[in-house]
């Protein structure tokens, strides 16, 4: 993975060299061409698309409420059998 900075720095100068060019770029062309650039140096990136991100956050989610609700069985369980010692 790369650091940061030489991350930006890869992506500057790239974008560097669509916008120095000696003919100027269609739009269209430019923007297609500058969208690869930056999908280039995201790939060297350890990322996930923001659709795997929230499906992992649902995923989470849920399983945060289910921890939550045996940890709350198991004290009920447990206060049940503490309950008769203490009697």
């Amino acid at each position: 993975m790369l650091p940061p900075k030489a991350f930006l720095d890869a992506i500057g100068s790239q974008a560097s060299r669509l916008f120095n060019g000696e003919t100027p770029l269609p739009h269209g062309e430019f923007e297609a061409r500058l969208k690869a650039v930056v999908q280039s140096a995201l790939s060297k990136l350890d990322v996930v698309s923001r659709e795997e991100f929230d499906s992992q956050m649902v995923v989470l989610a849920r399983t945060r409420a289910r921890l939550e609700a045996l940890e709350a069985k198991v004290t009920e369980l447990e206060e049940k059998l503490a309950a008769p010692a203490s009697e």
